[in-house]
């Protein structure tokens, strides 16, 4: 649209500008022409020859002039002819397509009438070969034809049957396109005709030839050939004719769908009757079974639960189907799986189907005899006969379906759908008729059985076989409901299917509706800015016709003003005459002259001169005594002569004020023509904005609308989300619905549930993963739809497309792929976890095993040794047990976090990798744009170069330099423009991309293969290099060819002036300087580019050392993930401090039993040396003292055992510490990704903040354009200025000579005027004319005296003073020329030199600018170098950090290496120290023994002894090997845990320097922002100083045209008053004259000859001079002929370009709206799609409620009133009134009315009451319970009315107010503040008691109040068997009328 307006601007330029100067040349030679003919007045020629030649040159002037304006017309001749060629051209081409169109037209009228006369043809055939084939069938016995032969003709003759004359009216002028799409279509369809009656052909010559084979064999071989050709022929017509098929599919499936609703209607109706019949029967069944009090009830209960339980499984099943039937639209495989499941389910169902019939069929039979309702079961007989009939009306459309389908080559996904639907209510009728035929089976059995039972007397197998016979009834009827349930939802999914496609139908339909009324409107705009253009136009029509009417006025006036000339030379010549007698008079003239001159300002002399002729009167009469009859003579003559040069000086004023007037009346009208025109382009230039800002306007409300539907999409993506966690809570709380005797299957469907929510929660993934693979498709095809529009301009890059393509299908392979990976990794994670908890199993049982063995070694031990204590036994064996618990679950955590690790790392690298690929692929985007620019750019340039060739080649060869250089610098805009454009397009682009970039993560991937693709498509636009630079080539030579043409023009226009080669000359000057201003500009555009490639370069360093920096952090994180999250360094001191301080108390343990063994060694000894003496108080001392000794080890033991819990804990609380620590860990790590991420958020703002810079720059650029225009404007104004200034100085050179003529007044005026002071003040006036009139009549006869005296003298030298008159007025006319021609051509220079200043300013301006930009451009270098400096200071830094913490690792490595030694030396002392106190107590049992063997005598409790100590000593050696592993272990968790904290040390320091990083970053986009922000206001500033400099030079242009027009009303009356004073000064000389002529008489008789031989010269001048004014008149009315027809041309040529310009750009506008309009339809059908799913979701959400309503409004809770029952007969009678009050409560009774009832019972007695509800019971089934569908409204309401009732049900308060507690309000009562909206759509799964109030049969179990406690065991108890209080609700029901909107108040709720 902008390159539009830009041509249409520039061709009102350039017509304009030939306008300008046609006009101006026009008005030049105006000019010269009217100085030519007031210059001719002025010339005297002597003789006629060379009066001739002065013709003669001025013919030749005239001459030029004329040919230069038939050279003109000649060149717009030529240029309307052109233009006639270009219209003509372009009507042959419209009648060329109007012409192949209609021949189009004919061919396929032609084709239509061939196509119905084969089909005619066909059709006899056919009917031929069905005769034969019929005779042959009826002898041989061949099948009947398939049904497509019987709707052959019909549908043939249903075509036949449409009127033939429709097409008629191609051949006509006017023509329609819906005509040739009715014929297209009427082709398409005989086609498939001719296709179907081939097929048939076939098939009877199949069947022919059948008969012949089998028959006698004697056919015709003619026919046969017949019919073989016409197979063949039929056969070549089937490939034209299937595309056709498809749109008879559409059709067919239309009506296939209508018709399935129809059927659906009739079945829904159907099956709702059926199921009230079905709910009769079974009210019926529970009645009786009521009746019946017989044991068989309450086994007959048991198994209708049983039976209901596994109906609630198999529709469980059933709802699994449904859900696996909607994703089967989605995908083909998951389609076949879910098929596949279906069957095996069905299967399943028809085995469970078969058995419950048969005991269906028993029971009803049963019912039958019992009850006698056999009219039941005919009505029951007569709705399954209508059922099946509509089944095989169904049947019967899904084969004709089916057989379309096979015909048709592709089908569309939702004709699948619907076959597979037909399909499976195939499959469900077919299992009802298996079902009824077991039925009639098992009915004629339960006879026979009856019989035999009847016949047989009462056999006891008969109670068994009536339970049996009940159950598989009530099985068979579940089953059957079952079904009719399943095909309910199949139908009503058929029905919603249909209601979306018209629906989506019916949206696409509006769209394009409003879509066409845009269009409309667009087009009614661009006719109205038309109609103005064309009003534009004719305004300038107008006013050129004007200009012209004013040319004419203009030449006319001219003309008079030659004739005026012509008579003034008459009655010059008379003068002249005079002269030669009277010198004296023509001084007197000239005195007269002079005084005229310096007299001109006064107004009145014109008064004063008409006193004057009255007071000569007075004079002459006075003078008559003196003179006498002389003078009245002289008198006479003089006042004839005097006459007559009043009417000369008349008529020659009138005619001077009638050029003055006309020339200001031209300067006028030329003014207003520019004024107009100006106004015109203003308008025009209005017009054009208002176009682009209506354009721009609508470009917004279209985003609008596309960010709407973008909400409406997510909208309805919440809707979606929030209605299936509706239904799966709904679902779920029916699932959790259970009564009291599933309890026993409880554990199973728990197992079964939780294995579904895992699948769903699988299918929810996939659902996810492939919405979001939607999302990147449609993404990508948003990418895609932006490069189409790009690669439109460059038609040849179209294969990319199809490449483009490919790839997003092989990315949709890989993508698959990838979610297929992902879900194998998370199975093969799950597998490892299960095989985790497997093993831990293992180890619990292992650990359980190990405490058993334990305990059983304990109970040894204790057995034979009851005096040593176990304890250090068991203390092991828990050390033991600790320690294998401690070590898997180390290994578990290990494993984890290696796990957790590697997956971390993988992601960081595959980010890394993603961002880098990202980056790579937006420079090659930006390449692959930036050579599409180029091309264009080429392009344009071409384009441009050519129309300059076409040009100059055939126009006018005289342009100036000036045309290519604008030329140049519009293109330069355009392709500026086209650039910014593009520019801007992929901006957007990389934003989107940038979002979806932040949005999904999970799109990385696929973006890299899309990158990749993208990188493939670069590859190949490397081949379009070579087209730039073939096209660089064609434009070098363009410009060459250019230059050529410049040059050619350069040497043809030598034939010029001096002047001219002057002002060239000038000119080649000012462009040598031009172009060296050009050449420093291209240097300094190179500088700047140069430098912003070294920014990038710096850009791209400094993205490098970013990479780098990232790689390092990546290093650090790694070296501090390879060590274990364990405890701390302190804690590892401690335990070395511990340690050493137990191996101290070790120590002085050991040192004290070696004392003690001595001791008792020395007493053995001495016991031993002395036998006999002393021995008993010896060894009664020592045995003290060992047990003593013995004492204090127990002491020892249990500090040891102490110190073993101090040990635990300590390991205990360095667990809690590593986790701890892992979980900063895991902190500290998303903080690092958090920094990453603001990082990445600022280099993004960074590019952003870069961008913004170039848009400025380049708004500099457009400001600096300004500025030039700015000061072009003020030069212009100056130059205005200056003119008018030189005009004001001419004006006031008059002033001084007034005043110079009011000094000269004579003296003598002074007396008279102070004698006449003292007159009154109305006769001031004439007593100053006649003053001064005295005075000059004493002049004049002073003069008068003089000039008799001089007569004679001046008579002798006339004729020589004539002649020096003549020469000398010659001299001042040449020098008064050439001082003209030197005045025009210093104001010619000062103007060019003006110009060329100004543009030097403008290019010295924009050389500032430059280097202003260019010192930005350095500082923002120097600032990247600084940057890049830092970031390679920081790299270093990071480097040695890196190094100095790999040092301190090393170190530490070697430290724990010295550790470990220094633990191990501990170590092995500790266990010498422990095998020293291990051996020395050993030897002081030793010691004990022997001593009490000593004492006692017993050596084999000795051995005993000795042999436990040996155990012992083992069990301590295995002891200290465990505490020294878990030692070890220890040191290893401290040496963990230091490591830990060095690397989270390190990862806070990492952190610090980060965030200095990112503060010095901000700081630096902060000053970038303010230096951007400061350079902003300064151009503003700028900005608005030069607007104030506008301001006061308009104001003083305001004030100087003011004045010039004050100065020019001045003039005129100025010069008015001084050609009064003329006319006066004239009338004096003739009077004067007059006088003379008396004394001139003698001189005139001399004279009469040579007077006589003048008039014959002047008769023969004037008679030529009439010639050449006949002459020229004619000239000049040819011209303007010549002229006005030149206008007229350039009108209709400027008319026609413009047409064509009007109608190119409609066509593109037109061409660019419907690819628009593609685009936008096939956005409109993704967006239905989608819309189409989410609404199938949304009615199946609400059917689901539906039904479940319907199931739970019309049972009775038994459970509850059982209980309620027992509850009452329960409970003390003290208190059951409390029971009964509950159970008014429950039943909606009011409190008044249950304690009215009480104080009944109170005189009555309870069982009245039971008695009374018990037998009520029967009678009223439920109070509350709501009608049928046939008799109320039930199912009528929408789901939203009902939403509403309930909802307000809700909402109203109980009247008495409930006792309740806050506590207990909130389970009960509505759900919570924050969630009015979230958690009104389940309210069952709420909690809340929200049914129970308004019925509490029809509550779901899990709502009301809890009966059973859900914690399963008899714990809890019942609630009713408790003492009840007061804190339960009693709730009434409030009533909703049912008149009330529930829309509207759903509506309210919402906003609310």
């Amino acid at each position: 649209m902008s390159s539009w307006l830009g041509g249409l601007g520039s061709g009102l330029g350039q017509s304009l500008g030939q306008v300008g100067g046609s006009l101006s040349s026009f008005t030049g030679q105006i000019s010269t022409f009217t100085k030519d003919m007031l210059l001719e007045g002025v010339e005297e020629v002597g003789d006629a020859a060379t009066e001739l030649q002065v013709s003669n040159s001025r013919l030749v002037e005239v001459e030029g002039a004329f040919s230069n304006q038939k050279s003109e017309y000649e060149r717009l001749r030529k240029r309307h002819a052109e233009l006639e060629e270009k219209l003509e051209a372009s009507e042959i081409q419209n009648k060329q397509q109007s012409s192949e169109y209609r021949s189009l037209m004919q061919q396929r009228d032609v084709e239509i009438s061939h196509l119905k006369a084969r089909q005619s043809s066909m059709q006899e055939e056919v009917q031929r070969l069905q005769h034969s084939a019929q005779s042959a069938s009826s002898t041989h016995a061949v099948l009947p034809v398939s049904t497509s032969s019987v709707t052959g003709p019909s549908s043939s003759s249903t075509f036949l049957s449409q009127p033939p004359g429709l097409h008629h009216g191609f051949h006509g002028d006017e023509m329609d396109l819906s005509d040739a799409i009715w014929s297209q279509q009427e082709i398409n369809r005989l086609a498939t005709e001719v296709t179907r009656l081939e097929a048939e052909a076939s098939h009877w010559r199949r069947l022919a030839q059948v008969s012949k084979t089998t028959g006698n064999g004697n056919g015709d071989q003619g026919d046969i050939l017949k019919l073989q050709s016409m197979i063949k022929e039929l056969r070549e017509e089937m490939s034209r004719e299937v595309d056709e098929h498809q749109h008879e599919l559409a059709a067919l499936q239309d009506a296939q769908r209508q018709k399935m609703a129809d059927v659906t209607r009739r079945h829904r109706e159907e099956l709702v009757e059926y199921e009230e019949r079905i709910e009769e029967l079974e009210e019926q069944i529970h009645n009786d079974g009521a009746q019946i009090s017989s044991p068989e009830t309450a086994e007959l209960r048991g198994t209708v639960h049983s039976l209901q339980e596994e109906v609630e499984q198999r529709g469980q099943r059933l709802q699994e189907l449904s859900v696996s039937l909607e994703e089967a639209g989605r995908g083909q495989a998951a389609l076949q799986l879910e098929k596949d499941e279906a069957q095996v389910e069905n299967a399943e169902l028809l085995q469970n189907y078969t058995r419950l019939q048969a005991s269906v069929s028993e029971l009803q039979t049963r019912v039958q005899e019992q009850e006698g309702k056999a009219v039941q079961k005919a009505q029951l007989e007569s709705e399954i006969q209508a059922l099946r009939k509509a089944l095989a009306g169904a049947e019967k459309e899904t084969q004709r379906l089916k057989n379309v389908a096979e015909s048709e080559p592709k089908e569309e996904v939702e004709h699948a759908d619907i076959l597979e639907l037909n399909t499976i209510i195939g499959a469900l009728r077919e299992e009802k008729e298996i079902l009824e035929r077991e039925k009639l089976t098992l009915e004629a059995r339960l006879e026979e059985a009856e019989e035999r039972a009847s016949s047989g007397g009462g056999e006891p197998s008969e109670p068994g076989q009536l339970e049996e016979l009940r159950a598989d009834l009530e099985r068979r009827e579940k089953a059957l409901q079952h079904a009719q349930r399943e095909r309910d939802t199949l139908l009503s999914e058929l029905e919603e299917l249909d209601l979306q496609n018209q629906e989506a139908t019916q949206h696409m339909i509006s769209v394009k509706e409003q879509l066409s009324g845009q269009l409309k409107e667009a087009e009614a705009e661009v006719s109205r800015l038309s109609a103005e253009l064309n009003t534009t136009k004719e305004r300038e029509r107008e006013l050129q016709q004007e200009l012209d009417t004013q040319r004419e006025q203009l030449s006319q006036s001219a003309f008079s003003l030659n004739d005026l000339h012509m008579a003034k030379k008459v009655l010059e010549t008379n003068v002249t005459e005079l002269q030669d007698k009277l010198a004296l008079a023509q001084e007197q003239s000239r005195h007269a002259r002079k005084e005229a001159s310096e007299l001109r300002r006064t107004v009145e002399e014109a008064e004063e001169l008409s006193a004057t002729r009255a007071e000569l009167a007075h004079a002459a009469q006075s003078g008559e005594g003196d003179d006498g009859v002389r003078l009245v003579e002289k008198e006479k003559e003089l006042s004839n002569l005097q006459r007559e040069l009043a009417q000369m000086r008349v008529s020659y004023e009138e005619a001077m004020l009638e050029d003055y007037e006309m020339r200001m009346e031209n300067g006028k009208l030329k003014e207003e023509l520019s004024r107009q025109v100006r106004e015109g382009q203003t308008a025009m230039n209005r017009t054009v904005l208002e176009k682009d800002t209506r354009i721009d306007a609508l470009k917004l409300e279209k985003s609008q609308i596309e960010g709407e539907l973008d909400q409406a999409e997510r909208t309805l993506a919440e809707q979606a989300r929030q209605y299936q966690q509706t239904i799966e809570e709904l679902t779920r709380a029916r699932s959790m619905d259970a009564s009291a005797l599933q309890m026993e299957h409880e554990r199973a469907v728990k197992l079964n549930q939780e294995k579904d929510m895992d699948i769903a929660q699988l299918r929810r993934d996939m659902e996810q993963i492939s919405s979001d693979h939607r999302d990147t498709n449609e993404m990508l095809s948003i990418t895609v739809a932006g490069q189409k529009q790009l690669t439109d301009l460059l038609q040849e890059k179209d294969t990319f497309m199809d490449t483009l393509k490919q790839n997003a299908a092989e990315l949709q392979k890989e993508m698959e792929a990838s979610v297929l990976d992902a879900t194998k990794e998370a199975s093969a994670l799950r597998q490892v976890l299960e095989d985790k908890d497997k093993q831990l199993g293992v180890m619990k049982e292992e650990n359980s095993h190990l405490k058993e063995e334990i305990d059983r070694l304990r109970d040894q031990h204790s057995r034979p040794q009851p005096l040593t204590e176990p304890r250090t036994l068991d203390i092991i064996t828990e050390l033991e047990t600790e320690i294998t618990q401690l070590k898997s679950s180390r290994d578990n955590l290990e494993e984890e976090v290696q796990a957790l690790r590697r997956t971390t790392e993988q992601q960081q690298d595959s980010l890394l990798l993603t961002r880098r690929s990202l980056q790579a692929q937006q420079s090659e985007l930006e390449e692959a744009r930036a050579r599409h620019e180029q091309t264009t750019l080429n392009y344009d340039r071409l384009h441009s170069r050519e129309e300059e060739i076409a040009r100059l080649t055939v126009g006018d060869p005289r342009p100036v330099q000036g045309v290519v250089i604008l030329q140049e610098d519009k293109t330069q805009s355009l392709v500026g423009e086209n650039g910014n454009e593009k520019h801007d397009l992929s901006k957007v682009d990389i934003d989107k991309l940038v979002r979806g970039i932040k949005e999904k993560e999970t799109e990385i991937s696929h973006l890299n293969e899309k990158n990749l693709s993208l990188a493939k498509q670069v590859d190949q636009l490397v081949v379009s290099r070579d087209e730039v630079g073939k096209l660089s080539q064609i434009v070098l030579q363009k410009d060459l060819e250019i230059q050529a043409l410049h040059a050619r023009v350069s040497m043809g226009g030598g034939g010029h002036s001096q002047d001219v080669l002057f002002l060239q000359q000038q000119l080649q000057a000012y462009a040598v300087e031009r172009e060296q201003v050009l050449s420093v500009l291209n240097e300094k555009t190179q500088e700047n580019s140069q430098l912003r490639s070294d920014y990038h370069r710096l850009m791209d360093i400094v993205a490098g050392k970013e990479a780098v920096l990232l790689k390092l952090q990546q290093e650090n994180q790694r070296l501090s993930n390879m060590s274990d999250p364990s405890g701390s360094q302190e804690m590892f001191r401690e335990t070395i401090q511990n340690l050493s301080r137990i191996i101290r108390e070790k120590d002085i343990e050991i040192d004290a039993l070696t004392q003690k063994c001595q001791t008792l060694v020395m007493v053995l000894q001495a016991s031993g040396g002395e036998p006999g003496s002393g021995s008993g108080g010896v060894s009664s001392n020592q045995f003290e003292e060992l047990l003593q000794e013995r004492d204090t080890l127990k002491q020892q033991v249990k500090k040891m055992e102490e110190w073993k819990q101090q040990v635990i804990t300590t390991v205990k609380n360095m667990q809690h510490e590593s986790a701890q620590l892992q979980e900063e860990l895991i902190k500290l790590q998303g903080r690092v990704m958090a920094d990453s991420d603001c990082s990445s958020q600022l280099s993004v703002d960074y590019t952003r903040l870069i961008q913004s810079y170039e848009q400025k720059e380049r708004r500099l650029g457009s400001l600096s354009h300004e500025l030039a225009q700015v000061q072009q404007t003020i030069s212009q104004l100056s130059t205005t200025k200056d003119v008018l200034l030189g005009k004001l100085d001419i004006v006031g050179q008059y002033p001084e000579v007034a005043q110079v003529a009011q000094a000269s007044v004579p003296l003598h005026a002074a007396e008279p005027l102070s004698q006449q002071r003292a007159a009154p003040e109305n006769g001031e006036q004439l007593q100053l004319e006649v003053q001064s009139l005295h005075a000059l009549l004493v002049e004049r006869d002073t003069m008068i005296r003089t000039l008799q005296e001089n007569n004679h003298r001046l008579s002798n030298s006339a004729s020589a003073s004539d002649s020096e008159q003549r020469g000398q007025a010659e001299e001042t006319r040449q020098v008064k020329e050439r001082l003209e021609a030197l005045q025009r051509s210093v104001r010619e220079k000062d103007l060019l030199i003006k110009s060329k200043g100004d543009q030097l300013i403008q290019v010295s301006e924009a050389l500032r600018n430059r280097e202003s930009d260019n010192e930005v451009l350095k500082q923002a270098v120097t600032n990247l170098k600084e940057r890049a400096l830092i970031l390679e200071v920081d790299a270093k830094k990071l480097k040695e950090e890196n190094e100095a913490v790999a040092a301190c690792s090393r170190e530490k490595g070697s430290e724990f290496r010295a550790l470990q030694e220094t633990n191990m030396q501990v170590s092995l002392l500790l266990r010498e120290k422990e095998f020293q106190l291990s051996t020395i107590s050993e030897k002081a049992a030793t010691l004990e023994r022997m001593l009490k063997d000593k004492e006692q005598g017993k050596s084999g409790e000795l051995n005993q002894l000795l042999n436990e100590l040996r155990s012992m000593q083992e069990k301590a050696m295995q002891f200290q090997q465990e505490r020294d592993q878990m030692m070890l272990a220890l040191k290893q968790k401290q040496m963990e845990t230091t490591a830990v904290q060095t690397e989270l040390q390190h990862v806070r320091d990492k952190e610090q320097r980060l965030n200095l990083e990112l503060d010095r970053l901000r700081n630096h986009l902060m000053e970038i922002e303010d230096s951007y922000t400061r350079e902003a206001l300064a151009a503003e500033d700028r900005e608005v100083e030069l607007r104030k400099r506008v301001v006061l030079l308009d104001d003083r242009l305001a004030t100087s045209s003011s004045a010039v027009e004050n100065a020019s009303q001045q003039a005129s009356m100025q010069v008015e008053s001084l050609q009064e004073q003329l006319s006066g000064v004239v009338k004096q000389r003739d009077e004067a004259l007059m006088n003379l002529h008396t004394s001139q008489k003698q001189v005139s008789q001399y004279a009469v000859s040579l007077s006589n031989l003048q008039m014959v010269l002047e008769q023969f001048q004037q008679e030529e001079k009439a010639m050449y004014s006949v002459e020229l008149d004619k000239h000049k009315k040819e011209k303007d002929e010549w002229r006005r027809k030149a206008l007229l041309l350039e009108d209709k040529a400027s008319a026609l370009q413009l047409s064509l310009d009007e109608a190119n750009g409609a066509l593109d506008s037109a061409s660019r709206l419907t690819d628009q309009l593609d685009l936008k339809e096939e956005q409109i059908e993704e967006m239905q799609k989608q819309l189409d799913v989410r609404q199938e979701m949304l009615e199946e959400a609400q059917k689901k409620l539906m039904n479940l309503l319907n199931s739970t409004e019309g049972k009775v809770d038994k459970l509850l009133m059982h209980n309620l029952f027992m509850g009452y007969f329960h409970t003390p009678k003290n208190k059951r009134a409390e029971v009964l009050r509950l159970m008014g409560s429950v039943l909606g009774l009011t409190r008044e009315d249950v304690d009215k009832m009480l104080e009944e019972d109170g005189r009555q007695g309870v069982t009245g009451w039971v008695s009374s509800l018990l037998g009520s019971r029967a009678v009223q089934s439920v109070p509350n319970t709501p009608q049928r569908p046939t008799h109320g409204q039930g199912f009528n309401s929408s789901f939203s009315e009902m939403f509403v009732k309930f909802l307000e049900v809700e909402s109203t308060p109980a009247l008495p107010p409930p006792k309740l507690l806050v506590h207990d309000i909130k389970p009960l009562g509505a759900p919570p503040h924050g969630k009015t909206a979230g958690a009104a759509p389940h309210p069952y799964a709420a909690g809340g008691r929200k049914a129970g109030e308004s019925n509490p049969f029809l509550a779901p179990r899990s709502a009301a109040v809890p009966l059973l406690s859900s914690a399963g065991g008899g714990a809890g108890g019942h609630l009713l068997m408790k003492p009840i209080s007061d804190a339960l609700p009693s709730f009434t029901p409030v009533p909703v009328s049912a008149e009330a909107s529930g829309g509207a108040v759903l509506k309210d709720l919402l906003k609310q």
